[in-house]
């Protein structure tokens, strides 16, 4: 296992303290994107991050959102490239994640269990808004590809779910 430095761990956090730019209210750390940051040499950095599903296209922006945000703190020469094994999963999604998604009226994925223990069969998705958990799929997709459109029977609120993958 390879240990991050001191820099580079500061690094880290400076990468992903960059706000993702399909939902501005997670960070990339929250959202489990930045996989990996790396000094190469003096003055250079390289950063992996992998995308929520293979072809996102907020995958330019979030390269060159880290880009500039490590430019600015100093590093001249940043390389962010994209990996795609491990693939990410919504399970990389931080509980501090989980918890902004909610506050901002999204419905987080529901996570699988990682204990070897039996798998929960939970088909309701909760609404953000009110609690409950008789809501209704009006579109597979929303906004972005990663999430469906639902509404709540009982408030009659619509609202996104981030889809589990």
């Amino acid at each position: 296992m390879v240990t991050d430095t001191r820099l580079e761990a500061e690094l880290r956090d400076l990468a992903g303290s960059v706000p993702d730019p399909e939902l501005p209210v997670l960070t990339l750390a929250e959202l489990g994107v930045v996989r990996d940051v790396r000094m190469e040499g003096p003055g250079r950095v390289t950063v992996h991050l992998t995308p929520t599903y293979t072809g996102c296209p907020a995958i330019e922006a979030m390269s060159a959102d880290i880009e500039r945000v490590l430019h600015d703190h100093g590093v001249p020469e940043v390389s962010v490239v994209t990996v795609l094994a491990p693939a990410w999963s919504t399970d990389d999604i931080s509980a501090e994640g989980r918890r902004k998604l909610a506050e901002f009226g999204i419905a987080p994925p529901r996570s699988h269990s990682t204990d070897g223990g039996p798998v929960p069969l939970t088909l309701s998705v909760r609404c953000p808004h009110c609690g409950s958990t008789d809501t209704e799929l009006l579109s597979r997709f929303s906004s972005t590809a990663c999430k469906a459109l639902r509404r709540c029977v009982a408030c009659r609120e619509p609202f996104d779910h981030f889809k589990e993958l």
